[in-house]
């Protein structure tokens, strides 16, 4: 048996146990769709409620057992697809079957045509034409293809499938228990040497230290083979890394060109490292071997993966003289904060997931130190230790319920959620936001993404899509029914009595909410015979709120 097998097999036992409702089947159905739902977890970095809500698998599943579709920058999107194969046999010796790599290729070439039919269980048909409606409106997607099992890599028949495939846009990896692991595994500090190439900079700043110099491209693979992302631990684009995207198309090209690969140096913005401690010959004039205590690459992760992959890829060509740019920052564990500034500083000028950087603001301690008084708790930080359950509020579903019911920007909260803690932070999270209003706020937007979950087939069709424009009508319905007040007066005085006339009338404001929906849908074109890649479209777009204020209440 192997130990790692043996170690996801106790973890993925415990998911089947714990979501026995939603994982039906037999024991070793409910196994596998538990193995992709950690999987989806570990990869993408959700909690168990994200990662649900991306798992697929089930008849008519095109063999994609999940699927997760990210938000639109800069003209691109990524779309991860899982497929999943787990066995009973914990020896870990079973490679990845080539004849599932062949057929979700053949998935791949019809998901991302907006024109071609393709049957499809509901829930995942609704997630699919939600980007085939992205890829008509223009917007090219980027697709990540994980296959995972608890075995080794496919065998060279199923790379043969991959290669003749082709697509660029299209990047494969494999995970298993052995990468799981490695991924749960709680960080231990990375010490090394780090090998520069010619004169450097080192100076005291400030109280802290400062190494400023270049390092062979060649160095940094040798370190992500030696470490891989334990390097990027701290590191807040740690998964973007991964995807393939324009930047990391244009490191790989320079790379693999012989005439600009000299000048990568003057080309790429460099990394920025962390460390506790760095020692060097001060004696010696240039090519410095540098010892670095708590390795940490908090800038520039996905130049140093594309580095790695393209220097693995393509080992006969000469990188000797392809440098990157080192920023190496000596910085004392009680200066904590200083890392965590300059990883928001050096990372904010792109659309990445910063609420752990926003987590020891003002507004969300004030925010945690007034949910205890009205019976919940306030989880700020992805990685506290608080208890789950309906009284526990994370900062992330706050942002999306906050932006959703009282900013009434549905579309933004549901399609730029990657901006939620960045360009729409401070309209969001304003000073005067208290905790009684957030607490409101998710309770209607946890009631409306329950309803959503349901799959009813008596529902609406637009209620795949619907969902944060409902939580919307449904806080708009509550002010006004309680004698027309406006959120400024939202406090913990009358908290009590906004909760319970929303628990008393939340069948009746849910479907309140629908019918001015369905009476605003028509005034844009849509009719029960719209397609789904057009009324995916419609909820993206922020004229539907506009148009459902010209509605009566």
């Amino acid at each position: 048996m192997d130990i790692n097998a043996s170690i996801i097999d106790q973890r993925v036992r415990g998911i089947a146990e714990t979501h026995a409702a939603v994982l039906v089947g037999d024991d070793d159905k409910r196994r596998s769709a538990a193995f992709v739902l950690l999987c989806i977890k570990t990869v993408l970095d959700f909690d168990d409620e994200d990662a649900l809500e991306c798992l697929t698998d089930g008849g008519q599943d095109a063999g994609i057992d999940g699927i997760h579709v990210g938000d639109v920058q800069d003209g691109e999107f990524t779309v991860t697809l899982f497929q999943g194969k787990y066995k009973r046999d914990l020896e870990g010796a079973a490679a990845y079957p080539a004849n599932a790599i062949q057929k979700v290729i053949s998935t791949v070439m019809a998901l991302f045509d907006p024109d071609r039919p393709i049957t499809l269980h509901e829930k995942l048909e609704a997630l699919v034409e939600d980007a085939r409606s992205r890829v008509r409106d223009g917007h090219i997607p980027a697709v990540r293809v994980i296959l995972c099992n608890n075995g080794k890599i496919w065998g060279s028949d199923g790379q043969e499938f991959i290669d003749s495939f082709g697509a660029a846009q299209v990047s494969w990896e494999h995970v298993n228990h052995e990468r799981l692991v490695q991924m749960l595994k709680k960080r231990a500090p990375v010490n090394d040497t780090l090998q520069l190439k010619g004169r450097a900079v080192v100076e005291d700043f400030n109280y802290r230290r400062v190494l400023i110099g270049k390092v062979p491209v060649e160095e940094i693979k040798a370190l992500f083979d030696r470490h891989g992302d334990l390097l990027l631990e701290r590191n807040i684009r740690r998964y973007l890394g991964l995807h393939e995207n324009r930047v990391n198309a244009g490191i790989r090209t320079t790379l693999s060109t012989s005439a600009k690969r000299t000048n990568f140096y003057f080309y790429n913005n460099g990394i920025t490292v962390v460390c506790s401690k760095f020692r060097h010959n001060a004696l010696q004039a240039e090519n410095f071997s540098v010892q670095v205590e708590d390795l940490q690459i908090i800038n520039g992760g996905q130049t140093c993966k594309t580095i790695q992959r393209t220097l693995t890829a393509s080992p006969e060509q000469d990188y000797s003289q392809a440098y990157v740019l080192l920023r190496l920052y000596e910085i004392a564990a009680a200066d904590d904060y200083i890392v965590r500034d300059i990883t928001y500083a050096t990372n904010s000028q792109n659309p990445v997931d910063l609420r752990d950087l926003r987590a020891n603001d003002e507004i969300q301690q004030k925010l945690e130190m007034g949910m205890p008084d009205l019976g919940y708790q306030y989880k700020r930080k992805r990685d506290e230790l608080a208890s789950s359950g309906s009284s526990t509020i994370t900062v992330a579903v706050a942002a999306e319920a906050v932006f959703s019911v009282w900013r009434r920007k549905p579309h933004q909260a549901k399609f730029r959620r990657s901006e939620l803690f960045g360009a729409f932070y401070d309209e969001i999270f304003c000073q005067d936001l208290n905790a009684a209003q957030v607490v409101l706020a998710v309770l209607i937007f946890r009631m409306v993404e329950n309803e959503r979950r349901r799959q009813s087939t008596a529902m609406p069709r637009f209620s795949p899509y619907a969902s944060y424009v409902l939580a919307m009508l449904i806080g708009e319905f509550l002010l006004k029914r309680n004698n027309n007040i406006v959120l400024a007066q939202v406090d913990h005085r009358n908290f009590a009595v906004l909760r319970d006339y929303f628990e008393t009338n939340r069948t009746q404001l849910y479907q309140d909410a629908q019918d001015r929906l369905q009476k605003a849908l028509p005034q844009l074109g849509i009719t029960d015979a719209t397609s789904l890649q057009r009324l995916a479209a419609t909820f993206r777009r922020g004229d539907l709120p506009e148009e459902l204020r010209k509605v009566p209440a």
